[in-house]
């Protein structure tokens, strides 16, 4: 196996993303430095904090140079960082020592690095987000089929109560669209431009340090942080804890589905199921599998993003991030785009869900007879009572239920039947949807 899964031409069609690849990729990553010191240029230029005339060369310069990736692996080795390297190659390949002077004038290494990331990522964001809203379009379209159709709700892996389909569906589409939620507070605190000089004194950047910043960040259509966050580092944290979100939305889906698609439960089947080398009758289900994985993955990535950083700037810190941060951000999009994938084939079996909430026992509805009786009986005494005729069903083969109503003919019993039996789960169903619907 590869160092990465998420890279890997074995697993490529199980973890890889090409969409999510292209952004992470090294040429993506110097393109956006390239991007960033060329506009960095432009806004000095038009500040009067180096000739204008310059500026303007280095800008045209960075759009149109190429400089490769593999060209820079050995003085980020030595130095690193990669952007010593890139401005001289940089440098060297405008050929022009009037304007190359002022590449890179008065900024750090993270100053740019840190920008470009955020280019990328903004990028990410916008490809997850979409994703995520084809995520919801399917689930609401899955609960609000569904809103009614009975099946039996577990806790504890025991059946507990009358439930409906759709209702499991929202809680399966809920923590997806708080993500989506997420996304535009994330647009305005995360995604913004790094330019603060070498210890965030910003003493190398001319008259009006502020103002250039908030020039780089409104040229780049980036948010502009108001602050150094060198060693705060709370964009970068803000990303990943959202990235996490991301890849951990879809695991109660996840949970849930390797659960109902056992062969001993049977409730939802899934198309495209994954084969056994060795067993034939077994369909497998990859697709919620590699969710759950994915979901277990991402919390440690930001665990180990969290420590916090030293001094003005630590690059012990900054390395831990560039480890963590990509495959992060890869796991959220393989999960997003997955997760539209597995709801998509989702085919609940209503007769086996039909199957399991009619027990001919009638424990499903112990709780609801035990609240009839409480309105003639004290609560604990109706609630003991249940209990012991519970116990009496499984002895005699009668029906809970009936056995009840013998007991208590006085008492009015609830109507046991969906859709009344299922109480707000319905309700729940929809009102998923509808708000899922208002945000896509």
């Amino acid at each position: 196996m590869s160092a990465s899964p998420f890279d890997s031409p074995l697993y490529r069609d199980l973890f890889g993303d090409a969409e999510a690849a292209r952004l992470l990729s090294d040429s993506a990553d110097v393109r956006a430095m390239m991007l960033v010191l060329g506009t960095l240029a432009k806004v000095q230029g038009e500040a009067g904090v180096i000739p204008d005339l310059s500026g303007a060369f280095l800008h045209r310069a960075a759009m149109e140079l190429q400089i490769d990736p593999g060209g820079l692996a050995a003085a980020t080795g030595q130095n690193g960082v990669s952007l010593p390297g890139l401005v001289t190659a940089f440098r060297k390949a405008l050929d022009a020592p009037e304007h190359g002077r002022y590449l890179h004038w008065g900024a750090t290494s993270q100053d740019v690095q840190d920008t470009a990331l955020m280019l990328r990522m903004r990028q990410m964001v916008v490809l997850i987000e979409g994703r995520l809203k084809a995520v919801l379009g399917a689930l609401a379209d899955l609960a609000e089929a569904h809103a009614e159709t009975p099946q039996a709700a577990r806790t504890y892996g025991q059946v507990a109560v009358p439930s409906s389909f759709g209702a499991l569906v929202a809680a399966w589409g809920w923590p997806v669209l708080h993500q989506v939620q997420r996304v535009e507070r994330l647009r305005a605190e995360a995604l913004v431009v790094s330019l603060a000089g070498a210890a965030g004194t910003g003493s190398q950047l001319g008259p009006d340090p502020s103002g250039l910043r908030a020039a780089l960040a409104e040229a780049l259509g980036l948010g502009d942080p108001g602050m150094s966050w060198h060693a705060t580092r709370g964009p970068v944290r803000d990303l990943a804890d959202w990235f996490a979100g991301v890849a951990g939305a879809s695991g109660k889906m996840a949970e849930d589905l390797l659960r109902l698609t056992r062969s001993d439960v049977g409730e939802v089947r899934l198309g495209g199921t994954g084969a056994s080398s060795t067993m034939p009758q077994k369909q497998n289900p990859v697709g919620p599998s590699v969710l759950l994985a994915l979901a277990r993955f991402a919390p440690a990535q930001v665990a180990a993003m969290a420590v916090p950083h030293g001094e003005a700037r630590d690059g012990a810190g900054w390395f831990t991030e560039w480890l963590c941060l990509p495959p992060l951000a890869a796991a959220a999009a393989r999960a997003a785009a997955l997760a539209g994938e597995v709801a998509e084939a989702v085919e609940p079996d209503k007769a086996v869900m039909a199957a399991h909430l009619d027990d001919p026992l009638g424990l499903i509805h112990a709780e609801a007879l035990s609240f009839a009786l409480a309105h003639a009986l004290p609560r604990p005494d109706a609630q003991a009572e249940v209990k012991r005729l519970a116990s009496e069903a499984r002895q005699t083969g009668r029906a809970l239920p009936d056995l009840v109503a013998d007991a208590h003919p006085g008492v009015p019993l609830p109507d046991l039947t969906p859709p009344a039996s299922l109480g707000t789960a319905p309700a729940e169903a929809r009102a998923f949807a509808t708000a899922a619907r208002a945000t896509i």
